[in-house]
């Protein structure tokens, strides 16, 4: 079953984020969960050897690895971060990603006032 965000009537079921997105060769995928002025949520799904050049974003984003293997630079510090690993990239802070081996992730966002 495919997970639908209805601000009216959230579905309110268990769900695998993991299964809800799957990974396309030579690309990324994103799917976006939840959508708030507060913030959002945003399942993402990587190739190896796919990635987001180095940016930064006006709030913390925290990063949960769903499945398989990730490099990220925050600050120009690499972490490797593997299935059931997170860690947060702080507001204002250059990040990059790139799949080190497929994987998936859940992208939480919080946007101050």
């Amino acid at each position: 079953m495919e997970f639908t965000y209805n601000k009216q009537k959230p579905m309110v079921e268990k769900q695998n984020f993991s299964e809800l997105i799957a990974y396309a060769p030579g690309s990324v995928v994103s799917k976006q969960l939840i959508k708030k002025d507060s913030g959002n949520v945003t399942l993402f799904a990587f190739d190896k050897g796919e990635g987001l050049s180095e940016h930064t974003a006006p709030f913390d984003a925290l990063v949960q690895v769903l499945h398989g293997q990730v490099e990220i630079l925050i600050g120009g510090e690499p972490y490797v971060l593997e299935t059931g690993e997170s860690i947060i990239m702080p507001a204002g802070i250059p990040h990059a990603l790139k799949a080190v081996k497929q994987f998936k992730m859940l992208l939480t966002m919080i946007k101050d006032k």
